[in-house]
């Protein structure tokens, strides 16, 4: 069965609007406690706070979960004020020198699992696995995986180095994007994690036509928030709805549900600002959709 996973983006401070960092510490410490083991993170959150915000967090448990950082989104600094200049760099001398900086940040000496947050197109997926299984070697992770790729490249990363899982965006509006590279990771028995299965909020069902976002929250660019999907949406937001009401749900814990339950997902990475966010996401697990119902969310949502 899928478990849940903590991501920890908020905790960089950017992009997610205004963000308590006390409670998000806290959501940190309630998600260990509750049994949350996962932790996924990236250097790029924050430009490295996350990861550092998360080593504090923790604590000494930090060697007792499961950490996962990703690297491949490098950043210059435009200026003092203004936001960061990111780019892809998955070279092979940068792999070294961007897990050494996220041990130190972690306070780690080896990192459970590091991922390549994005693929290159400048360097080839073969080059920068050889860069990781390097780092496997000397003993600084324990296992790599890929995010964002297609089947083509998952195949040509596994061949390399086993990828112990591979981090994919899945979610009801993001379902024909991933289809297929899930479907590779069955046949290859990786295990999959997902991320957005919320799609950003979206489906918490608490944003509406009028839902604005200020110029620091990602989701004032995001296409799903558009007025445009909105409309389209409010038939299978209805079907949602129903589905919610009849297990006594909320449409998030629905949403999330569904991907749980999705075939080959194995983890599935659920953001919280706060500790009583987290209590809603904990409220999808214990409980399952019916095959039927399963199905049906997802015809509804199909050409959205």
């Amino acid at each position: 069965m899928a478990q849940l996973a903590l991501g920890c983006e908020v905790l960089g401070g950017t992009d997610w609007g205004s963000v308590d960092m006390n409670a998000a510490v806290a959501t940190v410490r309630k998600a260990q406690g509750c049994g949350i083991t996962v932790f996924d993170t990236a250097d790029v959150y924050g430009l490295g706070r996350s990861e550092e915000v998360l080593a504090d967090a923790l604590g000494e448990l930090r060697t007792q979960v499961t950490i996962c950082s990703k690297f491949g989104v490098a950043w210059r600094s435009r200026s003092a004020v203004g936001r960061a200049e990111t780019f892809i760099n998955c070279r092979p001398e940068r792999v070294q020198v961007a897990l050494d900086n996220s041990l130190r940040r972690l306070r780690l000496e080896c990192l459970p699992l590091y991922l390549m947050h994005w693929p290159d197109p400048a360097v080839p997926i073969p080059d920068t696995m050889a860069a990781l299984l390097r780092c496997y070697e000397q003993g600084k992770i324990m296992g790599a995986g890929v995010s964002n790729c297609s089947p083509d490249q998952i195949r040509q990363a596994n061949a390399v180095f086993p990828l112990s899982v591979v981090q994919l965006p899945l979610s009801l509006i993001s379902y024909r994007g991933s289809i297929a590279a899930v479907l590779c990771c069955i046949e290859l028995g990786i295990p999959v994690m997902c991320y957005g299965p919320l799609a950003q909020g979206l489906l918490t069902g608490k944003y509406g036509a009028d839902s604005r976002f200020g110029l620091d929250d990602r989701r004032h660019r995001l296409p799903h928030f558009q007025h445009g999907f909105l409309d389209r949406s409010m038939v299978a937001f209805e079907h949602l709805h129903r589905v919610a009401a009849r297990h006594g749900k909320t449409t998030a814990q629905v949403a999330l549900r569904w991907v749980l339950d999705h075939p080959g997902v194995t983890s599935v990475v659920v953001g919280a600002k706060t500790p009583q966010q987290l209590d809603e996401n904990l409220g999808a697990i214990g409980w399952a959709l019916a095959p039927d119902e399963w199905h049906s969310l997802l015809e509804h949502w199909t050409g959205v």
